[in-house]
Protein backbone atom coordinates (compact mmCIF):
# COMPACT_ATOMS: atom_id res chain seq x y z
CA UNK A 1 0.00 0.00 0.00
CA UNK A 2 2.67 2.19 0.80
CA UNK A 3 3.89 2.10 -2.43
CA UNK A 4 0.93 2.36 -4.25
CA UNK A 5 0.61 5.65 -2.80
CA UNK A 6 3.68 6.70 -3.74
CA UNK A 7 3.42 6.16 -6.98
CA UNK A 8 0.14 7.39 -7.47
CA UNK A 9 1.65 10.82 -5.47
CA UNK A 10 4.58 10.91 -8.49
CA UNK A 11 1.67 10.76 -10.79
CA UNK A 12 -0.39 13.56 -9.29
CA UNK A 13 2.49 15.88 -8.73
CA UNK A 14 3.47 15.22 -12.51
CA UNK A 15 0.08 16.31 -13.32
CA UNK A 16 0.43 19.66 -11.71
CA UNK A 17 3.44 20.25 -13.79
CA UNK A 18 3.26 22.26 -17.04
CA UNK A 19 5.79 20.08 -18.56
CA UNK A 20 8.17 16.95 -18.10
CA UNK A 21 9.67 16.80 -14.47
CA UNK A 22 13.19 15.91 -13.72
CA UNK A 23 13.53 13.19 -11.07
CA UNK A 24 15.20 14.95 -8.59
CA UNK A 25 12.42 17.29 -8.47
CA UNK A 26 9.99 14.63 -8.01
CA UNK A 27 12.24 13.64 -5.05
CA UNK A 28 12.57 17.09 -3.59
CA UNK A 29 8.49 17.45 -3.99
CA UNK A 30 7.31 14.42 -2.89
CA UNK A 31 10.04 13.91 0.29
CA UNK A 32 11.46 10.57 -0.91
CA UNK A 33 14.84 9.16 -1.39
CA UNK A 34 16.37 9.45 -4.87
CA UNK A 35 16.41 5.25 -5.55
CA UNK A 36 13.02 5.12 -4.48
CA UNK A 37 12.10 7.94 -6.92
CA UNK A 38 13.81 6.28 -9.59
CA UNK A 39 12.52 2.51 -8.95
CA UNK A 40 8.56 4.23 -8.84
CA UNK A 41 9.54 5.90 -12.49
CA UNK A 42 11.29 2.61 -13.36
CA UNK A 43 7.65 0.92 -12.66
CA UNK A 44 5.24 3.42 -14.07
CA UNK A 45 7.55 3.81 -17.02
CA UNK A 46 7.10 0.04 -17.38
CA UNK A 47 3.48 0.46 -17.31
CA UNK A 48 3.48 2.93 -20.07
CA UNK A 49 2.23 5.92 -17.11
CA UNK A 50 5.44 7.21 -17.56
CA UNK A 51 8.11 8.16 -20.14
CA UNK A 52 11.86 9.34 -19.95
CA UNK A 53 12.85 11.96 -22.23
CA UNK A 54 16.73 11.42 -22.07
CA UNK A 55 17.78 14.17 -24.15
CA UNK A 56 15.95 16.92 -21.46
CA UNK A 57 16.89 14.50 -18.51
CA UNK A 58 13.12 14.48 -17.29
CA UNK A 59 10.36 12.74 -17.20
CA UNK A 60 6.77 13.22 -18.71
CA UNK A 61 3.18 11.60 -18.50
CA UNK A 62 3.00 8.78 -20.82
CA UNK A 63 -0.08 6.83 -23.30
CA UNK A 64 -1.22 4.94 -20.48
CA UNK A 65 -1.65 8.20 -18.49
CA UNK A 66 -3.32 9.37 -21.71
CA UNK A 67 -5.71 6.48 -21.96
CA UNK A 68 -7.23 7.08 -17.75
CA UNK A 69 -7.77 10.82 -18.86
CA UNK A 70 -9.60 9.95 -22.11
CA UNK A 71 -11.54 6.56 -19.83
CA UNK A 72 -12.97 9.56 -17.28
CA UNK A 73 -14.24 12.05 -20.20
CA UNK A 74 -16.09 8.60 -21.77
CA UNK A 75 -17.40 7.86 -18.42
CA UNK A 76 -18.46 11.45 -17.40
CA UNK A 77 -18.12 10.48 -13.82
CA UNK A 78 -19.13 13.87 -12.80
CA UNK A 79 -22.29 13.55 -14.46
CA UNK A 80 -23.43 10.35 -13.63
CA UNK A 81 -23.17 11.03 -10.05
CA UNK A 82 -25.16 14.19 -10.11
CA UNK A 83 -27.82 12.83 -12.31
CA UNK A 84 -29.93 11.19 -9.84
CA UNK A 85 -29.14 13.44 -6.80
CA UNK A 86 -30.34 16.56 -8.97
CA UNK A 87 -33.44 14.05 -10.14
CA UNK A 88 -34.69 13.94 -6.35
CA UNK A 89 -34.30 17.37 -6.48
CA UNK A 90 -36.70 17.87 -9.54
CA UNK A 91 -39.15 15.59 -7.94
CA UNK A 92 -39.23 17.47 -4.40
CA UNK A 93 -39.51 20.73 -6.05
CA UNK A 94 -41.37 20.72 -9.37
CA UNK A 95 -38.51 22.76 -11.22
CA UNK A 96 -36.21 21.78 -13.56
CA UNK A 97 -32.73 21.28 -12.77
CA UNK A 98 -29.28 20.82 -14.56
CA UNK A 99 -25.36 21.06 -14.25
CA UNK A 100 -23.10 23.32 -15.87
CA UNK A 101 -19.19 23.14 -16.12
CA UNK A 102 -17.21 26.03 -16.89
CA UNK A 103 -15.45 26.10 -20.48
CA UNK A 104 -13.73 28.91 -21.12
CA UNK A 105 -15.86 32.07 -20.53
CA UNK A 106 -18.86 29.83 -21.11
CA UNK A 107 -20.84 27.24 -19.29
CA UNK A 108 -21.46 23.50 -21.05
CA UNK A 109 -24.67 22.14 -19.74
CA UNK A 110 -24.14 18.53 -18.98
CA UNK A 111 -26.99 17.47 -17.20
CA UNK A 112 -30.75 18.33 -17.47
CA UNK A 113 -33.54 16.99 -15.06
CA UNK A 114 -36.60 18.31 -16.95
CA UNK A 115 -39.99 18.76 -14.04
CA UNK A 116 -42.81 17.07 -15.53
CA UNK A 117 -44.91 19.82 -17.52
CA UNK A 118 -42.70 22.19 -17.58
CA UNK A 119 -41.85 23.59 -20.99
CA UNK A 120 -38.23 23.28 -22.58
CA UNK A 121 -35.59 25.69 -21.56
CA UNK A 122 -32.54 26.93 -23.09
CA UNK A 123 -30.13 24.91 -20.87
CA UNK A 124 -30.34 21.96 -23.07
CA UNK A 125 -27.41 19.24 -22.52
CA UNK A 126 -24.74 20.25 -24.80
CA UNK A 127 -25.50 24.01 -24.80
CA UNK A 128 -23.13 26.46 -24.01
CA UNK A 129 -24.11 29.97 -22.46
CA UNK A 130 -21.89 33.01 -21.45
CA UNK A 131 -21.40 32.16 -17.58
CA UNK A 132 -21.48 35.46 -16.20
CA UNK A 133 -24.83 35.51 -16.90
CA UNK A 134 -25.68 32.02 -15.59
CA UNK A 135 -26.57 31.21 -11.75
CA UNK A 136 -24.57 28.17 -12.66
CA UNK A 137 -21.69 30.04 -14.30
CA UNK A 138 -21.71 32.55 -11.44
CA UNK A 139 -21.24 29.56 -9.02
CA UNK A 140 -18.10 28.69 -9.95
CA UNK A 141 -16.76 31.93 -10.95
CA UNK A 142 -17.51 32.90 -7.66
CA UNK A 143 -14.67 30.38 -6.35
CA UNK A 144 -12.21 30.77 -8.35
CA UNK A 145 -8.69 32.92 -7.98
CA UNK A 146 -9.31 36.56 -8.55
CA UNK A 147 -6.53 36.08 -11.16
CA UNK A 148 -8.00 33.58 -13.13
CA UNK A 149 -11.43 35.80 -13.52
CA UNK A 150 -9.35 38.58 -14.38
CA UNK A 151 -7.88 36.61 -16.92
CA UNK A 152 -10.85 35.11 -18.83
CA UNK A 153 -12.27 38.97 -18.79
CA UNK A 154 -9.50 40.87 -19.27
CA UNK A 155 -11.38 43.93 -21.05
CA UNK A 156 -15.50 44.84 -22.44
CA UNK A 157 -15.66 42.77 -25.34
CA UNK A 158 -15.16 39.56 -23.08
CA UNK A 159 -18.76 40.27 -21.33
CA UNK A 160 -21.38 38.70 -23.71
CA UNK A 161 -25.10 39.93 -23.07
CA UNK A 162 -28.43 38.27 -24.20
CA UNK A 163 -31.19 40.58 -23.21
CA UNK A 164 -29.37 43.67 -22.37
CA UNK A 165 -28.80 42.87 -18.48
CA UNK A 166 -25.98 41.25 -16.44
CA UNK A 167 -22.09 42.49 -15.85
CA UNK A 168 -20.55 44.15 -18.60
CA UNK A 169 -17.32 45.06 -16.85
CA UNK A 170 -15.42 43.17 -14.46
CA UNK A 171 -15.52 45.46 -11.55
CA UNK A 172 -19.15 44.57 -12.06
CA UNK A 173 -18.43 41.27 -12.28
CA UNK A 174 -16.62 41.42 -9.03
CA UNK A 175 -19.54 42.45 -7.48
CA UNK A 176 -21.59 40.03 -8.18
CA UNK A 177 -19.24 37.22 -7.19
CA UNK A 178 -18.65 39.10 -4.10
CA UNK A 179 -22.53 38.63 -3.36
CA UNK A 180 -22.43 35.33 -4.14
CA UNK A 181 -19.28 33.91 -1.46
CA UNK A 182 -21.53 35.92 1.06
CA UNK A 183 -24.63 34.79 0.35
CA UNK A 184 -23.34 30.87 -0.01
CA UNK A 185 -24.99 30.47 -3.62
CA UNK A 186 -25.94 32.26 -6.78
CA UNK A 187 -28.62 33.92 -8.50
CA UNK A 188 -29.84 35.31 -12.12
CA UNK A 189 -33.31 36.83 -13.10
CA UNK A 190 -33.86 36.92 -16.62
CA UNK A 191 -30.70 37.48 -17.61
CA UNK A 192 -30.80 33.94 -19.56
CA UNK A 193 -34.12 33.73 -20.68
CA UNK A 194 -36.77 36.81 -19.92
CA UNK A 195 -39.62 35.64 -16.94
CA UNK A 196 -37.56 32.51 -16.02
CA UNK A 197 -34.99 32.85 -12.80
CA UNK A 198 -32.53 30.53 -11.13
CA UNK A 199 -30.45 29.63 -8.21
CA UNK A 200 -27.27 27.50 -8.35
CA UNK A 201 -24.46 26.81 -5.81
CA UNK A 202 -20.68 25.22 -6.68
CA UNK A 203 -20.07 21.61 -6.93
CA UNK A 204 -16.15 21.03 -5.52
CA UNK A 205 -13.50 18.51 -6.27
CA UNK A 206 -11.32 16.80 -3.95
CA UNK A 207 -8.77 19.98 -3.95
CA UNK A 208 -11.48 22.39 -3.41
CA UNK A 209 -11.90 23.45 -7.10
CA UNK A 210 -15.26 24.49 -8.36
CA UNK A 211 -16.04 21.82 -10.74
CA UNK A 212 -18.96 22.38 -11.88
CA UNK A 213 -22.47 24.42 -10.94
CA UNK A 214 -26.17 23.25 -9.63
CA UNK A 215 -28.74 24.82 -10.51
CA UNK A 216 -32.92 24.84 -10.46
CA UNK A 217 -34.54 27.20 -12.82
CA UNK A 218 -38.46 28.44 -12.06
CA UNK A 219 -40.94 30.75 -13.48
CA UNK A 220 -39.67 34.40 -12.12
CA UNK A 221 -42.96 34.90 -11.15
CA UNK A 222 -43.85 31.80 -9.16
CA UNK A 223 -41.65 32.35 -6.12
CA UNK A 224 -41.62 35.58 -3.93
CA UNK A 225 -38.04 36.48 -1.97
CA UNK A 226 -38.67 33.86 0.87
CA UNK A 227 -39.34 31.13 -1.03
CA UNK A 228 -36.53 31.23 -3.42
CA UNK A 229 -34.15 31.66 -0.60
CA UNK A 230 -35.35 28.38 0.36
CA UNK A 231 -34.93 26.56 -2.82
CA UNK A 232 -31.47 27.90 -2.76
CA UNK A 233 -30.88 26.21 0.37
CA UNK A 234 -32.12 23.14 -0.82
CA UNK A 235 -30.05 23.99 -3.67
CA UNK A 236 -26.96 24.52 -1.96
CA UNK A 237 -27.56 21.23 -0.12
CA UNK A 238 -27.53 18.85 -3.43
CA UNK A 239 -24.47 20.43 -4.66
CA UNK A 240 -22.70 19.84 -1.30
CA UNK A 241 -23.93 16.17 -1.80
CA UNK A 242 -22.51 15.93 -5.33
CA UNK A 243 -19.15 17.08 -4.12
CA UNK A 244 -19.33 14.20 -1.19
CA UNK A 245 -20.33 11.57 -3.99
CA UNK A 246 -17.60 12.93 -6.36
CA UNK A 247 -15.02 12.95 -3.35
CA UNK A 248 -14.24 16.32 -3.23
CA UNK A 249 -14.84 19.31 -0.21
CA UNK A 250 -15.51 22.98 -0.61
CA UNK A 251 -12.33 25.40 0.21
CA UNK A 252 -12.11 26.93 3.79
CA UNK A 253 -13.73 30.15 2.26
CA UNK A 254 -17.07 28.08 0.74
CA UNK A 255 -17.48 26.93 4.16
CA UNK A 256 -21.13 28.13 5.92
CA UNK A 257 -20.71 30.75 7.94
CA UNK A 258 -16.93 31.85 6.36
CA UNK A 259 -16.64 35.05 3.17
CA UNK A 260 -14.85 34.26 0.66
CA UNK A 261 -12.36 36.24 -0.74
Amino acid sequence: MPAARQALAVLQTMARHPGPVPAAALARDLDLPRSTTYHLLAELMAAGFVVHLPEERRYGLGVSAFELGSAYLRQEPLARLARPVLGRLVDAVGCTAHLAVLHGREVLYVVEERAPGRPPLVTDVGVRLPAQLTASGRAVLAHLPAIQVRALFPDPSAFVERHGTGPTSLSALRRVLSEVRQRGYATEDGQVTPGFASVAAAVFDHSGHPVAGAAVTFPAEALDAAARHGLALRVTRVAAEVTRRFGGHPPRAALPGRRGG
